[in-house]
């Protein structure tokens, strides 16, 4: 698969604009992570950087199930319920770790009322290819 980063100006919030994917044989859609346990129990309420990272582990455990690694991902769109609270606790080790892949994907960072249990502060979904 052939990955080409298409960012048309200088970027600096840290995500590509766009990427192009050529030759890629398989396509993932993965449903909203939260931070959940494998049995689904809610983990870590109020604490948004230990959601983020669980959030964050639950994708690549389903990205594992396909093979795949965080570097596989093209889009991933990240919903929380405090956008300063991200940025002030959480973005910084989300990033770090797509990083560690070469990965900045687009997609949006939107701030929502709630998720779908009070207690969850984000939510990640992404799409990945390889």
């Amino acid at each position: 698969m052939q990955r080409t980063v298409v960012n048309p100006w200088n970027n600096p919030e840290g995500f590509d604009q766009g990427v192009l994917i050529e030759g890629h044989r398989r396509i993932l859609f993965l449903s909203g992570q939260c931070s959940v346990s494998p049995a689904g129990a809610s983990l870590y309420p109020g604490d948004m950087r230990a959601q983020t990272a669980q959030a964050l582990d639950n994708v690549e455990t389903v990205l594992a199930g396909a093979g795949m690694t965080l570097g596989a991902i093209v889009r991933m769109n990240t919903h929380v319920t405090d956008i300063d609270a991200f940025f002030e606790r959480a973005g910084d080790m989300m990033a770090e770790r797509l990083a560690a892949f070469d990965v900045r994907p687009p997609g949006v960072l939107s701030g929502v009322t709630r998720l779908a249990r009070p207690e969850l502060l984000i939510e990640l979904e992404a799409i990945a290819a390889d």
